[in-house]
């Protein structure tokens, strides 16, 4: 890390700016496969009356490696400096597998459920820390929570169903196992309002790489909504 002072910016909810996350998409192959396994459980009739989950936008399925929360204009080209320095520092593209499914937390009134890891933990846990360093290194706070890799696919929020769709997509995922190669590291803005959550590139970088003046995995920032109310779901 850098031994030069900076300015400590904490996130926090009541802060303006946009909401920002660190990620890794998953590829048009894999992202199909998750999105006819969850169609498939979304089918399944729920009791009368009863409230489903709130599942995930499929378009912008990603393992989040950083959350962090309301960001004003003037960090985030830093920030989007630290995704790519740590994109650089990558060996290169790697494989992961996804398998298994869970919530949290685990019971009958879970928050989150989610696709979990079978392969790939290591080097995606190794991607994680660089990138924890690097945004230490302009000016975020080390990450206190231990990382633990998932592909959040509903939020729950406690309702009486939570349980049994979870139950329903365990049993979807019993026998799959989804390959995928991660090979772009990204910056995303959630943008909240009108249905579930948008995760908007704001940049990405291919692992390994550097970015080009043609590097076509390079994203022009997202529109700076700052001054519209949304609310925070990553």
């Amino acid at each position: 890390m850098s031994g030069r002072r900076v300015d400590r910016y904490r996130p926090d909810q009541s802060v303006p700016g946009q909401r920002l996350f660190v990620g890794v998409p998953l590829p048009h192959e894999a992202a199909s496969e998750i999105e006819s396994i969850v169609e498939g459980v979304r089918a399944m009739p729920l009791a009368e009356g009863a409230r489903d989950v709130r599942w995930v936008r499929l378009d912008g399925l990603h393992l989040t490696l950083r959350f962090l929360g309301p960001t004003l204009p003037d960090r985030v080209d830093a920030t989007v400096d630290a995704v790519a320095q740590a994109a650089r520092s990558a060996p290169g593209p790697f494989e992961i597998e996804l398998a298994g499914a869970g919530s949290f937390p685990p019971g009958r009134r879970p928050r989150t459920l989610w696709i979990g890891l079978e392969a790939g933990a290591e080097p995606l846990g190794d991607l994680a820390r660089s990138t924890q360093n690097a945004l230490q290194d302009a000016g975020w706070p080390a990450e206190e929570r231990p990382f633990r890799p998932h592909l959040t696919v509903a939020r729950s929020d406690g309702v009486a169903a939570g349980a049994m769709v979870a139950d329903r997509l365990a049993t979807a995922m019993a026998d799959r196992r989804i390959g995928a190669e991660i090979d772009r590291l990204g910056l995303f803005e959630s943008i909240t309002g009108g249905g579930p959550a948008r995760y908007v590139p704001v940049a990405l970088f291919a692992l390994g790489g550097s970015r080009g003046a043609d590097d076509d995995v390079y994203h022009q920032r997202a529109p700076d909504l700052s001054e519209v109310e949304f609310r925070i779901d990553s």
